[in-house]
């Protein structure tokens, strides 16, 4: 009879939960640390491996190794009667193809690209994938940690780590001035959430806030990067919108208004640059495994939302962003200008 195969760290958490023997050891560990397999179900779909990352040490990449070895080591059950692929037996379902990043090498080579809340999330796995496809990348963020690991795992990577905040002006000139005399793309980023208030409810602090960040900063980096493109012939900036910029049902009102407001940053800097070479899109985040975290302050809005999200799709890693980023950032965009490219597995079709 046949046996089952061992899982490894590219196979999906899902695929371990179901497994005879590695879904005990990883139930265990969960309970370890005070939590249950319904933890995992929003990254179920995500290779296991993914898991070091996301826990940023808890799940260290030495559990990991340790975890898949005992898993492969350990004798496996025969298959029982009937399941060994006989005619009697109904057809396996087929597992959903898992996506790989694929490098495309060169894409950015000789080109310099900024990109903001590069310390994490989906502004990291974007700083990560230009330095790999050989460009010169400016990362800014807010924390100086964060943009030290970045360099750290990338040490053959041409990256320029830089702290500033993108709504001071002193600092956005600093950013300009990190990246010298060209700047070829600008991916827009860093960004943060509200806490999911309706309009009777939001506060001018968390108003104030969200836009100052989402959209007072979005629009001085455009506002510096433009002239500069405008004079060396062309450019590509891309906006970080969100589902929230698509649908009322995503978020709170500030952040839900500071996306459309991001939209139409996009949409008119397109309209009016696109004579000159400069491209301006923006890419409409779906659920996204980032280090950004919602917080409910409103009952009502939390209700509303929550509800809401019980059909959105499975969160997928920033990497999958990055994807959709990097083509809209790099050549392979050249006939796409002014676009809101929803990169969110389907939700906005829903």
């Amino acid at each position: 009879m046949s046996t089952s195969t061992p899982p490894t760290g590219g196979s999906t958490i899902a695929t371990w939960l179901d497994d005879p023997i590695g879904g005990p050891i990883l139930r265990d560990l969960l309970a370890q640390g005070g939590q249950s397999a319904d933890a995992l179900a929003p990254v179920a779909g995500l290779p296991l491996e993914k898991l070091v990352e996301l826990s940023r040490g808890a799940f260290s990449r030495e559990a990991l190794d340790h975890l898949v070895q005992q898993v492969a080591t350990t004798e496996r059950p025969e298959a029982a009667p009937g399941e060994s692929g006989g005619a009697e037996a109904s057809a396996p379902a087929v597992p959903k193809r898992q996506w790989t990043e694929r490098i495309d090498q060169g894409r950015f080579t000789g080109k310099t690209i900024i990109v903001t809340g590069a310390g994490s999330g989906i502004g990291r796995a974007t700083a990560s994938r230009v330095a790999r496809e050989g460009g010169r990348v400016v990362a800014v963020d807010v924390s100086q940690e964060r943009l030290d690991e970045l360099v750290a795992a990338h040490a053959d990577g041409d990256i320029v780590p830089l702290v500033a905040d993108i709504t001071d002006d002193a600092g956005v000139a600093r950013i300009i001035g990190a990246a010298g005399g060209t700047v070829d793309g600008l991916a827009n980023i860093a960004g943060i959430m509200d806490d999911m208030t309706p309009v009777a409810e939001v506060t001018d602090a968390v108003w104030q806030r969200v836009f100052r960040v989402n959209v007072d900063g979005t629009m001085k980096l455009m506002r510096a990067v433009i002239p500069g493109m405008l004079a060396q012939g062309g450019g590509s900036i891309v906006n970080t919108a969100s589902e929230a910029a698509l649908r009322g049902s995503a978020a709170g009102v500030a952040y839900t208004a500071s996306k459309h407001a991001v939209v139409g940053l996009t949409k008119s800097s397109a309209f009016m640059y696109g004579p000159s070479g400069i491209r301006v899109n923006a890419v409409a985040p779906g659920p996204t495994i980032t280090n950004i975290e919602a917080s409910f302050a409103s009952p009502l809005g939390a209700s509303r939302v929550q509800t809401a999200m019980a059909v959105m799709p499975t969160p997928v890693s920033a990497d999958a962003l990055a994807a959709s980023i990097t083509f809209l950032l790099s050549d392979d965009g050249v006939n796409v200008n002014g676009v809101v490219l929803a990169s969110d597995g389907g939700w906005s079709a829903a």
